[in-house]
């Protein structure tokens, strides 16, 4: 079933072409270029890059996929979480083919979008039902347990910073640009290892499952004013000592709350999806539990992690099939997660 998926929660504009899981055309447009020098997303940059590139990737995307608009017989878009101008913008877009091609319109979760997107993997590399399912991103941090395709129990989310979040506010506070996800991972991997930086993991309850980062990224910040008060300010190998040491922590966060739900639903199946997904080193600690036990750990293609419309698509057709539409009805919820929209 041809399906046009467009994605503009945030700063990437994205349209796809997906027939279920096969990806035809998948283009993204970024403009985190322009907000570097902001040390974080501008919405209203955001949204005015989206409008002036929405068409242009549109077009791209048909070309790409070898297809009409004509063809299409469902379109997919993205109606939140997000920025509110952002997600208005690809709406509009979605109503007006809906309406002039008479096709049906699906709105789709952003954040569900990325918990599903391992399944635009290789066959062979597709999750199967049960499974436990994180999603990791600059905005949301989220943990499931996934009966089927929108069947899902929202299990714990963050109470303050997202992960991704903290990378980025870790990054500002070292002076080391935005986007803070990358640039963390590649000076922790500078780091010797061993460092004597031990920085405090929340602890919200043996029982609970949900996630804090706000008070790592608060370690860090007086630990740098600490080390800048002595007068010998920031060293290369102090900065990576601190790189190497918060992600250890963070990422150690994720993984024992993770193991924790294991425990609790006997899940033998772990998907990872999101910005934070591409991160080599979850990659590295995610890998180290399938290799001594018998837990099948899956993450989405790198191309798959960070927005995009090929997942917003492929959910879209998925929730279609199951009777879900949303057509001119359709309206943007930038805080649709905290409204209820995860879990059944």
């Amino acid at each position: 079933m041809l399906t046009l998926g467009i994605e503009t929660s945030c700063d990437e504009t994205s349209v796809s072409v997906t027939d279920e899981a096969r990806v035809l055309s998948n283009v993204v447009s970024s403009s985190v270029h322009l907000h570097k020098k902001y040390g974080g997303v501008v919405p209203e940059i955001a949204s005015r890059l989206h409008v002036e590139y929405m068409i242009e990737v549109l077009s791209k995307a048909l070309e790409d996929s070898d297809k009409d608009l004509g063809d299409m017989k469902l379109i997919a878009v993205t109606n939140g979480p997000g920025l509110v101008g952002a997600l208005l913008t690809g709406i509009s877009l979605a109503k007006s083919l809906s309406y002039s091609l008479k096709k049906p319109l699906v709105g789709v979760n952003h954040i569900l979008a990325h918990l599903y997107s391992s399944f635009l993997n290789e066959r062979d590399r597709r999750p199967s039902f049960p499974f436990l399912g994180l999603v990791v991103s600059g905005g949301h941090t989220a943990l499931f347990h996934c009966e089927d395709i929108g069947s899902q129990r929202l299990l714990g989310s963050t109470q303050d910073d997202a992960v991704g979040e903290a990378y980025d506010k870790v990054a500002k506070i070292l002076g080391l640009g935005y986007p803070g996800g990358p640039v963390v991972d590649r000076s922790a991997r500078l780091a010797k290892g061993g460092t004597n930086i031990n920085f405090p993991k929340s602890y919200l309850g043996k029982d609970s499952l949900d996630f804090s980062f706000s008070g790592i990224k608060t370690a860090v910040l007086y630990y740098v004013q600490k080390l800048r008060v002595t007068g010998y300010g920031l060293r290369v190998t102090d900065i990576n000592d601190i790189c190497y040491s918060f992600q250890e922590a963070a990422l150690d966060m994720l993984v024992e709350k993770v193991m924790r739900a294991v425990e609790l639903t006997k899940a033998k199946r772990i998907v990872v999806g999101g910005g934070v997904a591409a991160n080599s080193r979850l990659r590295e600690k995610m890998g180290r539990i399938a290799s001594f036990s018998s837990m099948k750990i899956y993450f989405p293609e790198l191309k798959y992690c960070m927005d995009n419309a090929a997942m917003i698509g492929y959910l879209g057709e998925a929730l279609y099939k199951k009777g879900n539409r949303s057509d001119l009805y359709l309206s943007a919820e930038p805080n649709l997660a905290s409204a209820g929209g995860l879990g059944t």
